[in-house]
């Protein structure tokens, strides 16, 4: 795809084309485009708060996902844990568990309870 056909799928997306949104996710989903995918998300569009989400943590973007958690995104926080737990990253399970998810809190008893 051009930058022209993209600015112009960008204008028609951003004027209410919801196939143009559609089509607009995909592609950045497929590209690993995660700066587009969070403009889309941050504009209120769930598909690509959800392609932001599943790509990040396919990618192991521990800030990405750190990012989307703290806004709210419960999807971004499970998967913050399933990845802080393959990782055995103790500290961001503490983070989480202080800020009151009781999963965290339950992995984390886990994996330091020797």
């Amino acid at each position: 795809m051009s930058q022209a056909d993209l600015t112009a799928l960008r204008e028609r997306a951003a004027n209410g084309d919801s196939d143009a949104t559609d089509e607009l996710v995909q592609l950045a989903a497929e590209l690993g485009d995660v700066k587009e995918l969070r403009r889309l998300a941050e504009s209120g569009n769930s598909d690509a708060a959800d392609e932001l989400v599943q790509l990040a943590s396919e990618q192991g973007d521990f800030k990405e996902l750190r990012r989307l958690s703290d806004g709210g995104d419960a999807t971004a926080t499970d998967e913050l844990i399933q990845l802080a737990t393959e990782h055995e990253d103790l500290e961001e399970l503490r983070r989480l568990a202080a800020r009151g998810n009781a999963v965290a809190a339950d992995l984390l008893a886990e994996l330091t309870s020797d």
